[in-house]
């Protein structure tokens, strides 16, 4: 019929949609001129029946005998991702599994399962914990580097730091075995909550090591300064100890949106400062005794300052 392909697409969009044409004066305010099919003949589908087009020739077609209508479905938003058309995947592990298991077993699925052309990415959250993972070790290194530099500028020794600083595997175990106990798992919740117990744990030893160090500049021998430290420090180390612990019970126990992080969160501190907070009155007083003497027997000629 000679029409172009253009006359039709052009047809559909002056008469469903709008075309702007010019613009004109009148009483001094300009008018902007927009072509378009009357309402009550645009509103289904059944009124192309009433649009034409022109052939090369000059001949009006009914634009009924050139397209045919058919009803079909299809999303109603269609997604994007990096310019590509995406479908969006929300979901959660099950029950007993972590998000790094849950993670491993969407990408196995996905290699077994999409056509070729097809590729997956991760957003959100997964996303911040793919490129998060592996960094824990590194972040939970760099914390123990701090607050050892810390203690040993306020300790003015390289040497005593390690002291305190042995309170931290006991409150990893003790964090690690509750979270175990409780069948959660060691997801990134956990490890803020094991960077967390670096400073809380090394805080018990600190008091005891701090009144320890007092005690032999008083002159008493270091086996003596390491018990009475132990024994003024008892009482003080267990209230802030526990009260902090019946503090965080509510993590422990949480409901509600959000409960898992908090639960994991809770049960890390929990657990590693009621071990550390038990071990730490018999190891560290134990282990400032033996560094104390081995750093003696390797210098000689050092005394204790209340004797210097």
């Amino acid at each position: 019929m000679n029409v172009p392909l253009s006359q039709i697409t052009t047809a559909l969009g002056v008469f469903m949609g709008s075309e702007y044409i010019n613009d004109f004066d009148f009483n001094n305010r300009t008018y902007r001129v927009f072509v378009q099919a009357d309402q009550r003949f645009r509103m289904n589908a059944g009124d192309l029946h009433s649009y034409y087009v022109r052939s090369d020739p000059g001949r009006m077609v009914p634009l009924d005998n050139l397209v045919t209508v058919a009803e079909s479905s299809g999303p109603p938003v269609i997604s994007h991702y990096n310019l590509f058309r995406a479908v969006e995947i929300d979901g959660s592990p099950a029950p007993g599994y972590s998000s790094g298991q849950g993670i491993t077993g969407m990408e196995d699925l996905a290699k077994q399962v999409m056509m070729p052309g097809m590729r997956y990415e991760w957003t959100g959250l997964t996303l911040d914990e793919i490129e998060s993972s592996g960094r824990a070790l590194i972040i939970f290194g760099l914390g123990i580097l701090v607050v050892y530099l810390t203690l040993s500028a306020q300790y003015e020794s390289f040497a005593l730091p390690f002291i305190i600083l042995l309170a931290v595997p006991m409150a990893v175990l003790g964090a690690l075995g509750l979270v175990s106990l409780r069948g959660l798992s060691n997801d990134v919740y956990c490890q803020i909550g094991l960077v967390m117990l670096i400073g809380l744990s090394a805080k018990n030893s600190i008091l005891i090591v701090e009144f320890a160090e007092q005690l032999r500049r008083k002159g008493r021998s270091i086996a003596e300064a390491a018990i009475e430290a132990a024994e003024l420090r008892l009482r003080p180390i267990l209230m802030t100890s526990f009260a902090f612990i019946l503090g965080v019970m509510p993590l422990v126990f949480a409901t509600g949106a959000g409960a898992l992080g908090r639960r994991s969160v809770g049960t890390t501190i929990v657990g590693g400062m009621l071990l550390s907070t038990v071990l730490n009155l018999i190891f560290i007083p134990v282990l400032y005794v033996i560094l104390s003497r081995l750093l003696k027997r390797g210098d000689p000629g050092a005394t204790t300052p209340a004797h210097a």
